[in-house]
């Protein structure tokens, strides 16, 4: 080493305490004691790189503390390789020699330490205190095993001392201290543990170390007798050696008395760890040792004074009443083997009790229950019962049964135990939750799932529905063990991720779909596709964020577009999720798809449809925007949308949505239904839809024309009068029942120009008339409506025969009682439409001549008093005659501008300019004038002058002003104001009828009765 340059050595040993360091940071066993020795090597790494910056110098004194360091290092290193991948067993049983080591170890190198910087004094004055503090902890060190372990070495070594090599104490001894090192009580753990613990023994020899060898062979010999580490074969001979034993005590006897000798002469208990004293005496060890630590000095049993209080392990006796408890083992288990059989509530319940107690008391009866039969009896148990307290108990016994125990879980696979089980996942929350802690026992192993047992639960597909039954329902102790179930099957079999979903758990198929491989998520959005789905769940799966992934998938490959573009169709039924799809930008994706006409058709179609949803429900253009929330130009979509209709051979399946979605968008916007109709002809490429073999195609197609009729009604007008059109539609619509289609078909008509006679009289003829009242009679308010408008044009005051015809069909009741019943809306249609049958009562009215005072009429014609004639609502179309007038004035009275406008017309109607005394005298004694009256004072202008309109006819009757003058002159003058000239037109129209008040003198007498006041 002298002829190695100082700063190489340096080098050199800086790496070798790095590596030594790293290497104890991972040591598992006495891993406090070794992390202590890691950090205070890390720090002695500091204190070489300072000398190495500080350029230490090469005396003879820094060379030896550095080769004293470097040994020390050399042994610290030795250390952590000897005790890395030892067999735990022994690990444990020399922890108290492991911590001395480490302790010495870290010690020497810690004196080492001192020596160096006792050397190097200059170089590292800068961190002496540092360096000072480091080798003083080192020199320092304590190191001690946990007070756990050092328990059971010591309960180890007693035992050995006193030759404790019986069973029990090998169960105990083996259970405490596979526990403290973390290996499971199961045979072929224990069996590994047990080979690797005599390799060292082995190693020992090799080394020639006897007292080593042969402790660890005490060691061994005494684990070996241990139930764990016993063969099955051994555990099963030993059962059947013990059962031909008591096969000479009667089939009902349940218990072995113990002999005396069992019996402690302290406690009066069966010992577990006699001792006998030099007199023979046999006592519990801990009852004996109590006894002398009071005092006594007398053998408990005879009472004789002792002289020598010495006692010793008496094995003999204690394997004596081992095998009379393993006896009374194998007669239990013939009991609860008979009980099980006769299958009644209570011996079952009392039998599963005892079969605990057996566990607990020795883990051999795991295995000996089983091997008795027991455990498939209570596996038919389970199938059977319907005692819910019985059931849960069986459950949570067989978990006991199997719990850490391979071969009794295997049983109870391969015994159909599955069948039973299962089912019990969907039961009450008790027997649920003990069925899922069963299952989840039954599929671990000691690396953890149990693939075998895995794969055989992915045989009972009904596993996946209870499951996800039991997840949904309230949580409960189990919850998370079921769910790690779900996710281990979902993770073994692709399938089960599909039944999962089926059963409403998406986590899986959301994961598989957003995360999987390219094969996976076609399968996974297949299956989806083809499941129905409520509307909770569509929003579930936008919510997992599905959306964004199946965009993707819409831009890959031609199955990828299909699938995705498919499940996009399904989940754009839900509000929720169009905004989804508009935030992820899937709207200009879409129109670029679809009108990529070198796509299949079915793909074109699935876009159009997903476009359709969009833009239904009243959302229209709402959600046509990009990733950013801009809106998208439309006018392109709207002309290639239409566009589609010119090929009448493309398939429905793309005609039918894209009718729709345009239908959608143009319902939002006016002005995209001029783009329709203007820019893209849309009149003329939906008319011929009407004659369209689909039924939807031709349903939407009316639709659309409602709206299109709004701007463009003469093409329309042009496409009906063509042979066989109108009647076709009115064939349509009479056998339709859709309101939507009842409503537009309506709107459809009332919008056509009224001047068109040839089309009134073609839908006359066509029973188009008859259609429109079948809506008036069963069609929604909103389709009631339109049909109302439609009437309009069959109303006509100039069409005296459309009036009669629409009379006669009866439509005046219709109208009478939408008065009472109708829409704010349809009220005012159908005072428009009762004011213009109205209008032409007057020239159908023949006025009788009078002479006097009398009227020369027959007897049996009733005059009317507004038209001075017989009148009748079929023949003269007489309101009065209707019982209309009550009605008219009842909605004057609701103060609605809407209808009152048009009841005001209608009253007018019955106020003739040439008698209009008559009129005026039937609206005053219905109460009319009054609330005409009171219009002037809460109506809007252009109501206002429709009621001064009437006024100015009733007051040409004297007898009018002299009953209403003076509370009219008030609200005409209120109108009139200041200055007639510069008022406006409502002014003047007050003004006109203010002077006609004027004009009569207040003394003139009353023509009419009842009118003076």
């Amino acid at each position: 080493m002298q002829f190695i340059p100082i700063g190489t050595v340096l080098t050199l040993l800086t790496s070798q305490v790095i590596k030594t360091a790293e290497a104890a940071k991972d040591v598992v066993f006495e891993k406090e004691s070794f992390k202590v020795l890691s950090k205070h090597l890390f720090d002695i790494e500091r204190v070489l790189q300072e000398l190495q910056l500080q350029k230490l110098n090469d005396s003879q004194a820094a060379r030896q503390a550095l080769e004293f360091l470097e040994a020390d290092v050399k042994r610290a290193n030795n250390l952590v390789d000897k005790y890395k991948n030892r067999a735990r067993f022994y690990l444990l049983v020399k922890c108290r020699y492991i911590v001395k080591e480490v302790q010495d170890v870290t010690r020497d190198i810690g004196k080492s330490l001192n020596t160096l910087s006792l050397a190097n004094t200059e170089v590292l004055s800068g961190i002496s205190e540092q360096v000072n503090k480091l080798q003083n902890e080192m020199q320092r060190a304590e190191f001690e095993a946990s007070q756990s372990q050092l328990q059971i070495v010591d309960k180890l070594n007693q035992g050995l001392t006193d030759q404790k090599l019986d069973h029990g104490f090998a169960n105990d001894m083996l259970k405490e201290i596979a526990r403290a090192v973390g290996v499971p009580v199961e045979h072929s753990e224990i069996s590994k543990e047990l080979d690797s613990f005599r390799r060292e023994k082995e190693e020992a020899a090799y080394r020639k170390e006897r007292a080593e060898v042969l402790f660890l062979e005490q060691i061994i010999e005494l684990l070996s007798r241990a139930d764990a580490a016993r063969d099955y074969e051994e555990i099963t001979n030993q059962y059947f050696q013990r059962l031909q034993v008591i096969e000479r005590y009667d089939p009902k006897e349940e218990y072995i008395m113990p002999f005396k000798p069992f019996i402690c002469c302290i406690t009066g208990m069966v010992m577990v760890d006699p001792v006998s004293l030099c007199t023979g005496t046999a006592c519990e060890r801990t009852a004996l040792e109590a006894w002398f630590e009071r005092g006594e000095k007398t053998d408990p049993e005879t009472g004789d004074s002792l002289e020598d209080f010495s006692y010793r392990s008496n094995l003999q006796l204690r394997q004596s009443i081992q095998e009379w408890k393993e006896l009374n083992y194998c007669i239990k288990i013939r009991s609860c083997k008979a009980k099980l059989l006769l299958g009644m509530d209570s011996s079952v319940e009392e039998t599963l009790d005892q079969i605990k107690e057996l566990i607990s008391e020795n883990s051999i009866n795991k295995d000996w229950i089983s091997i008795g039969g027991l455990t498939d009896i209570i596996i038919v148990i389970l199938g059977s019962f319907q005692n819910t307290d019985v059931k849960e108990k069986i459950l949570i016994t067989l978990k006991n049964i199997v719990e850490g125990n391979p071969r009794n879980k295997g049983k109870v696979v391969e015994s159909q135990g599955f069948d039973h089980i299962i089912p019990c996942i969907g039961a009450d929350s008790s027997i649920s939750n003990a069925a899922v802690e069963l299952l989840y026992e039954l599929l671990q192993d000691r690396s953890g799932w149990n693939g075998s047992v895995l794969r055989k639960l992915c045989q009972q597909h009904s596993a996946i529905h209870f499951l996800v039954c039991f997840l949904k329902g309230p949580v409960r102790d189990s919850t998370e063990k079921a769910k790690e179930i779900l996710m281990k099957l979902c993770d073994e079999d692709e399938e089960n991720i599909i039944r999962a979903a089926e059963a409403d758990w998406y986590k899986p198929l959301i994961g598989c779909i957003m995360q999987g491989p390219e094969s996976s998520r076609i399968s996974m959005v297949r299956a989806l596709v083809s499941m129905e789905l409520v509307e909770r769940n569509i929003d579930v799966l936008g919510e997992a964020g599905l959306i964004p992934c199946l965009l993707e998938m819409a831009s890959g490959d031609v199955e990828s577009k299909e699938l995705s573009l498919s499940m996009l169709v399904k989940l754009s039924g839900c509000q929720e999720n169009k905004r989804r799809i508009a935030a992820s930008g899937g709207v200009p994706l879409l129109l670029k798809l679809m009108f990529s006409f070198r796509l299949r058709t079915i793909i074109i179609a699935k876009c159009l449809e997903v476009l359709e949803k969009l833009a239904s429900n009243g959302d229209g253009t709402k959600f046509f925007v990009d990733e950013n929330g801009t809106q998208l130009e439309l006018e392109p979509t709207i002309v290639n949308l239409l566009a589609f209709q010119q090929n009448p051979n493309l398939s429905y399946i793309v005609r039918r949505p894209a009718l729709r979605a345009l239908l959608g968008i143009c319902q939002s916007e006016a002005g995209l239904v001029k783009t329709a109709v203007l820019s893209a002809d849309g009149v003329s490429l939906v008319l011929p839809l009407l004659d369209d073999s689909n039924l939807q195609i031709r349903e939407v197609a009316i639709n659309l024309l409602f709206l299109f009729s709004q701007h463009e009604p003469l093409g329309v007008v042009e496409y009906l009068l063509k042979p066989r059109r109108l009647e076709a539609l009115v064939d349509f619509l009479e056998r339709n029942s859709n309101s939507d289609v009842q409503k537009a078909a309506a709107g459809l008509l009332a919008n056509l120009p009224k001047s068109e006679e040839s089309l009134t009289k073609k839908l006359i003829e066509s029973d188009g008339l008859n259609v429109i009242l079948k809506i008036l009679r069963s069609g929604t308010m909103e389709a009631k409506e339109n049909a109302l408008s439609a009437l309009f044009r069959f109303t006509d005051p100039t069409n005296l025969e459309s009036q009669r015809i629409v009379v006669e069909l009866g439509a005046y009741p219709l109208l009478v009682k939408f008065l009472e019943d109708g829409s704010i809306t349809a009220k005012a249609r159908a005072a428009a439409l009762i004011g213009n049958l109205s209008t032409s009562t007057p020239k159908l009215t023949v006025v009788t001549k009078k002479f006097g005072c009398c009227c020369f009429c027959h007897a049996r014609d009733r005059i009317c008093l507004a038209h001075g004639g017989p009148c009748s609502v079929a023949t003269t179309f007489c309101m009065l005659e209707a019982k209309v007038l009550p009605k008219l004035v009842n909605l004057l009275q609701e103060k609605v501008h809407a209808t009152a406008y048009e009841v005001i017309q209608a009253l007018s109607t019955l106020v003739g300019e040439e008698f209009p005394q008559r009129g005026a005298n039937v609206l005053h004694q219905a109460n009319a004038i009054q609330l005409v009256l009171e219009v002037l004072n809460w109506g809007a202008e252009s109501l206002r002058e429709e009621a001064l309109k009437l006024l100015e006819k009733v007051f040409l009757s004297k007898e009018m002003v002299e009953v209403y003058g003076s509370v009219a002159r008030l609200s005409l003058v209120h109108i009139t104001g200041c200055s007639v000239n510069e008022g406006g037109h409502l002014q003047r129209k007050a003004a006109s009828v203010l002077s006609l008040l004027e004009r009569y003198s207040r003394s003139s007498r009353s023509l009419v009765p009842g009118l003076s006041r």
